[in-house]
């Protein structure tokens, strides 16, 4: 399906991402839980919201 060699890259590519993702996030820890207090309730609202739709789901389908 891939060459080795685009799967070398993809590998590469994907172990670059994660670093520079990870050293960005890491300098802006500080700004982020001043600018972005609270974000977590957000989070925790939106997946709840989207358990509470599968669980519909699931009941009304049987």
């Amino acid at each position: 399906m891939f060459s080795t060699g685009q799967l070398i890259f993809a590998i590469l590519f994907f172990i670059a991402f994660v670093v520079i993702v990870s050293l960005s996030y890491k300098k802006d820890k500080k700004l982020h839980k001043k600018n972005y207090k609270g974000v977590i309730w957000i989070l925790i609202s939106f997946i709840t919201f989207i358990i509470i739709l599968f669980v519909i789901k699931y009941f009304l389908k049987n």
